[in-house]
């Protein structure tokens, strides 16, 4: 640590470079490296084991967790509709990234959202929403391409290939629905309790969802979901909190079947893909768990 810093502001073993701007009330912790000429305002709260690489702006409002990577000439904002003179709203500040997230080179972030944990932002990057954690988002807008550890041959064209036939997330498995062809065409059947383990008590479609959306992202207490792509196709991430999986939806005569207490997030949605959900409870915000920390501690 430079003696220009006190021990209240900069944790022990920590490293900050030559021409580093570090406003006074801003607290960083142990066993950091801030590289040259980064500039650092009041209200940042760095934690444990973060690298900030040199030329990084980090503004008021942001929050560092623990064993962060942020690559050169990153940029944090903290005002959507900046103006000279005037201070940026207070619901604009907060930015937050999560424990083990990396933000590549000249990225740049707006304000008021969050990186989830273990989350990585390609260089050159504009994050304009929240990345859920483990998502893996490049370009401008950024996209999600992908998760960091999901099991899965994201590059298979078929869904029932064989490690898709046995998914490795606790309780969750496809549903094979009974299928009926003839010239006319096809006609595929979902009996409740024959072909679906439950009877629904309520069903929704989603649909016209932009490619760049990221949809769900939370896991329920007690209801169940059977998911079906009835046109097109999409990613379905499911997430028990050991281990992480991804699946593709793109043929209506098979079903996914995500139980309580399974994280799931839906993403890369075709332009026409027309997605089934299945609900076994009707709906009830206080079956929601929306936060992923809260999860974790939920299934420990």
């Amino acid at each position: 640590m430079s003696s220009n810093y006190s021990e209240k502001q900069v944790g022990k073993n920590t490293r900050i470079g030559e021409f580093v701007t570090l406003s006074p009330a801003a607290k960083i912790g142990g066993q950091c490296h801030i590289f040259p000429h980064c500039y650092i305002e009041s209200d940042v709260e760095i934690c444990e084991r973060v690298t900030v690489c040199a030329g990084a702006r980090l503004c008021d409002g942001v929050r560092i967790e623990n064993d962060v990577f942020i690559g050169p000439n990153v940029c944090f904002t903290n005002d959507r509709f900046p103006r000279s003179g005037a201070n940026p709203s207070e619901g604009d500040c907060k930015t937050v990234v999560k424990q083990g997230a990396s933000i590549g080179a000249n990225s740049t972030l707006l304000p008021g959202i969050t990186i989830g944990a273990q989350a990585m932002i390609g260089a050159g990057s504009v994050v304009t929403s929240s990345v859920p954690p483990g998502a893996v988002v490049v370009g401008n807008p950024a996209t999600m391409v992908r998760y960091v550890d999901a099991i899965g041959d994201r590059n298979s064209s078929t869904l029932i290939s064989e490690d898709k036939k046995t998914p490795a997330v606790n309780g969750v498995r496809w549903l094979d629905l009974t299928t009926i062809r003839d010239l006319r065409g096809q006609l595929t059947i979902a009996e409740w309790d024959q072909d679906l383990p439950y009877r629904p008590e309520r069903v929704f479609f989603v649909h016209h969802v932009p490619n760049a959306k990221i949809r769900g992202g939370h896991a329920h207490r007690e209801c169940q979901q059977i998911l079906v792509a009835l046109s097109g196709s999409a990613k379905v991430v499911v997430d028990d909190s050991c281990v992480r999986q991804e699946f593709s939806l793109n043929d209506s005569r098979n079903a996914l079947l995500v139980p309580a207490g399974v994280w799931a997030t839906q993403y890369e949605y075709s332009a026409d893909c027309v997605l089934a959900v299945f609900a076994s409870h009707g709906y009830d915000e206080n079956d929601y768990i929306r936060d992923y920390d809260q999860f974790l501690e939920y299934k420990k």
